[in-house]
């Protein structure tokens, strides 16, 4: 086991202007726990200074190693780097915009170990210092994920979690290509708890997460976790299917009636015939492309927390549930 209790995973995409204040805050919480611990910032191919100052604070913070990644790969891309390569036996996740506070490192890692769970989320309790816009969108976001995914998904928790080395151990060995953390970590289904903080102003620089980034995470999110896209042409075609049969009734009472010119009723229910059709064919090859994507992506069906055949079963903590975490 790694001498290490605590590694520290820091994403940055041109950070040069918020790494003194990051530095100024991150290290004496840190110092502050009495554990051994690392900081595994990633530099995600920045244009700037990010990778320089890193290394220039390296030299006097020992605890600070420097990955720096070939070409910016995005901001999911560079938290996976840092975990597939961090020691600890507790992992943090934590952007370097100091919006989610360091010092709350120390509550989750408290409650990690007092009541014996693999996964402490930092859940935002007061997003005041956001946009009116980024509040909303990022509310709609989690009430849809919630909806796709399943209510395991926690409300307003983002990247700010602390995790065990079981669950990190779990998630490398995942073949997912474009992971997403905040809803993937629910869905391996260890015992979880929460930590409330009030989310603070982006300490310098500006947002990396502009609405573009936005966008992409929320087709990644809904991509990666559910196959609804692809059956939306089966849901179109059933309405067209329907529609076409109302059609079909009015296209012979017209027809009955004598009031179209010759051939309409023949091409008019031939139309509706084929496109109803069309669309119910290409639904059912999304259902088939959906099974597809589902075995290419692997994921296991199950995780074995216990088994009683062990030789020598893990010990289990007197309460293994949210329910005792703050």
């Amino acid at each position: 086991m790694s001498s290490i209790v605590l590694s520290v995973v820091v994403p940055m995409y041109n950070e040069e202007a918020v790494i003194p204040a990051l530095v100024e805050r991150l290290r004496p919480a840190l110092d502050g726990l009495g554990v051994s611990y690392e900081v595994v910032a990633v530099d995600d191919g920045s244009a700037d200074r990010t990778a320089q100052l890193l290394f220039e604070n390296g030299r006097t913070w020992p605890e600070l190693r420097l990955i720096k990644l070939r070409h910016n790969s995005g901001h999911q891309a560079a938290l996976t780097a840092g975990l597939h390569r961090s020691l600890g036996e507790w992992v943090v996740s934590i952007d370097a915009d100091l919006q989610d506070p360091p010092e709350t490192i120390a509550e989750m890692l408290h409650t990690a170990q007092e009541h014996g769970l693999d996964v402490v989320y930092g859940v935002r309790s007061d997003r005041s210092t956001d946009t009116f816009f980024k509040r909303h969108t990022a509310g709609a976001y989690y009430k849809l994920m919630r909806r796709m995914v399943g209510a395991d998904v926690p409300s307003q928790a983002g990247d700010f979690r602390l995790l065990s080395r079981e669950v990190v151990d779990v998630l490398k060995v995942l073949p997912e290509r474009t992971p997403v953390y905040r809803l993937l970590v629910p869905s391996l289904g260890f015992s979880s708890g929460k930590v409330a903080y009030a989310r603070e102003k982006r300490a310098a620089g500006e947002t990396k997460y502009p609405l573009r980034k936005m966008v992409a995470l929320a087709w990644d999110s809904a991509a990666n976790f559910s196959a609804a896209p692809l059956r939306i042409a089966t849901w179109l075609g059933a309405i067209a299917f329907a529609a076409c049969i109302a059609l079909m009734i009015f296209g012979i009472v017209v027809y009955s009636n004598g009031t179209v010119i010759p051939g309409w009723t023949s091409l008019f229910l031939a139309v509706l015939l084929l496109s109803a059709v069309q669309l119910i064919c290409l639904g059912l090859l999304g259902e088939y492309v959906a099974r597809i994507y589902k075995t290419v992506q692997n994921r296991p069906t199950f995780h074995i927390g216990f088994d009683s055949a062990a030789a020598e079963p893990p010990a289990i903590p007197q309460q293994r549930t949210a329910a005792g975490a703050r």
